[in-house]
């Protein structure tokens, strides 16, 4: 024990005394600069926050292989602030500056996006959902309780990230600033108090902004010395944008597409192929840098998956998966499209490439029981009174599950309407489930038997399905945001239960095995599993209808039986040698199905 002490003692004074070496990473008016030498950026972007800590080494080492130099990644802010004034920059895979030491060793630069925006798909797209709260809140604007809380998150950001900066002998080369502001707004002057706020909190190294290659985005989103990030750029026609905008600092891609999102109810995305081969001929061809956005996309764990908007009732969730058909698979795998992009970056690069590793072991798990274990109503909390419905974000609440419950006074059936509800409700009248009500379409009605009670017991459980992430309604509260009328007349006075469903609330729970059902629906279901040995592995849901699942109390996702996902991946760092517990949590379903593990998404 003391030779490992001296050893390690020995180990840190050698780091102190021989630093990392430092580089010099600056914008020319057309190119890059390393150390003083045009650079050509081939960058691939993953999200640490969608894989598990455990692989981020393993699919560092893919990019690489494939070509790259350089890893891109977003930071989501809502992910390492859960609760306001509370960070997490440590544990499991929020630990970034581990991550962007994993890229260092592994001989690969970092683009850092830390937002505060960055959309991805992801809920609200990176903003906390506890600014929610505020009833007049103002995002992405210079609205004082916004640029309070996005100041306190870049300085925490910042002592994290900060001391990895090239110039301080790291892999950070640069730093975005915001994301593709010129989709959603044009504060000018926002934009400068952002660039300000990171000059000030530490980061030195050049700035770059994203935006689509049109004149009044890159005039809306860009920067005078900052870097042009053009989403995407793929011909000459896109890069001369920029020049006109802004002649004197370098532009390049900063998201070039290999794939694309998927919401629930469509086709899994299969961009064409050969668009994809074209453009990054081009940008090869003509030394343009560029970035994979995504080149292995992950998981959306838990309720992060964000959700699209294009109208006021327009509504459309994220899948679970961000497999993105991007060129490294969910679990980690290369794919077809991998190997062509592989063989196109390598006839343009001097230097051989890395041998692609060993993929991660994946496995089959036999089919296993499941059992009834209670509903969702016999754990309600004790109720909290108002006279209007109020949103989950009010109570704190960001996602899950919320009830509503109110006792019909005056008109006891006919045309119920929810005014909104976000983002998918189930009504019940006495106990007895009526109708569900979906947020997409705007149809917000239900017909409300005639009933023999007195008065009537109303029950409306609304799922929240992810925050919208991106363009003009992001203001997204959950629950029923406004009220809920009966042939007109605005119902009072309710009683509201709050079920976050997250992985600290399922384990509150006693769900205990039993063959008492409780036909209301709103079930939870429990089974085990035993293993000999560990895996990736992708839970077949097909046979439930609407949840989500937890294993080994890991919340693996939603599912949804409207597709097009069936499929939840697993990574073997949620499952454990011996004894394995699984709960489904299923809106609709009645009666237990058995579920099995397969070695593959589809």
């Amino acid at each position: 024990m003391k030779y490992l002490i001296i050893l390690l003692t020995l180990v840190c004074i050698t780091a102190s005394v021989f630093p990392q070496q430092k580089h010099e990473f600056a914008l020319g008016k057309e190119v890059f600069l390393l150390d003083e030498k045009p650079f050509q950026i081939i960058s691939g972007e993953i999200h640490p926050a969608r894989i598990p800590a455990e692989y981020w080494r393993h699919r560092i080492k893919m990019i690489k292989a494939m070509g790259c130099n350089t890893v891109a990644a977003y930071i989501f802010w809502n992910y390492h602030e859960v609760k306001q004034g509370e960070f997490d920059f440590k544990t499991g895979n929020r630990n970034i500056a581990e991550f962007i030491r994993i890229c260092q060793q592994e001989g690969m630069w970092v683009l850092l996006r830390p937002g505060p925006y960055v959309c991805a798909e992801w809920d609200f797209g990176g903003l906390p959902a506890y600014l929610l709260k505020i009833p007049d809140i103002r995002i992405r604007c210079m609205d004082p309780r916004y640029m309070t809380a996005v100041t306190r998150y870049l300085k925490q950001l910042a002592k994290e990230t900060v001391p990895l900066q090239c110039i301080k002998g790291g892999p950070i080369l640069m730093v975005q600033v915001e994301n593709e502001y010129g989709s959603y707004g044009n504060d000018r002057e926002y934009m400068k108090a952002l660039q300000q706020l990171l000059k000030n909190s530490g980061f030195n190294v050049p700035l770059y902004t994203a935006d689509g290659p049109t004149p009044y985005m890159l005039e809306a989103g860009s920067l005078p010395d900052a870097a042009i990030g053009l989403d995407s750029g793929g011909d000459e026609k896109d890069f001369e944008q920029a020049r006109k905008h802004n002649p004197n600092v370098p532009a390049f891609s900063s998201e070039t597409y290999p794939g694309w999102l998927t919401h629930w109810g469509e086709k899994w995305a299969r961009p064409d192929t050969g668009r994809l081969k074209k453009e990054v001929e081009y940008l090869l061809k003509n030394n343009k840098s560029f970035n994979f956005y995504v080149i292995h996309g992950g998981t959306n764990f838990g309720f992060t998956a964000g959700a699209n908007a294009f109208s006021a009732v327009a509504y459309q969730p994220d899948i679970t998966s961000y497999d993105y058909d991007a060129p490294i698979n969910e679990n980690g795998e290369p794919t077809a499209k991998y190997f062509m992009l592989r063989n196109l970056i390598a006839a343009y690069t001097k230097e051989p490439l890395p041998e692609i590793p060993q993929p991660v072991k994946t496995i089959e798990i036999p089919s296993f029981s499941l059992q009834y274990a209670g509903s969702i109503w016999d754990h309600l909390p004790k109720g909290i009174y108002s006279p209007q419905p109020q949103t989950m974000e009010a109570y704190d609440q960001n996602q899950g599950l919320i009830v509503y419950k109110t006792r019909l006074i005056g008109h006891k059936s006919g045309k119920l309407k929810i005014w909104e509800p976000h983002d998918y409700a189930l009504v019940y009248l006495n106990g007895k489930f009526i109708d569900t009500v979906f947020r997409d379409g705007g149809k917000w009605e239900v017909d409300l038997p005639k009933s023999e009670v007195k008065e009537p017991v109303l029950e409306i459980l609304v799922e929240g399905m992810g925050h919208i992430n991106f363009a003009q309604f992001m203001i997204d509260r959950k629950g029923i945001t406004d009220r809920v009328t009966l042939n007109g007349m605005t119902l009072m006075n309710w009683e509201t239960f709050l079920l976050p469903m997250d992985e600290k609330f399922i384990a509150s729970l006693k769900l205990e095995k039993t063959d008492n059902i409780n036909k209301k629906s709103c079930q939870f279901f429990k089974g085990e599993f035993t293993l000999e040995e560990k895996g990736d592995t992708f839970f077949d849901m097909s046979r439930y209808s609407k949840g989500v699942l937890y294993v080994n109390g890991h919340n693996l996702g939603r599912f949804w039986n409207i597709g097009p996902q069936q499929r939840l991946y697993c990574p073997s760092s949620f499952l454990k040698k011996g004894k394995n517990e699984v709960i489904v949590f299923d809106l609709h379903q009645e009666l237990a199905e058995s579920l099995i593990g397969h070695s593959t998404m589809y």
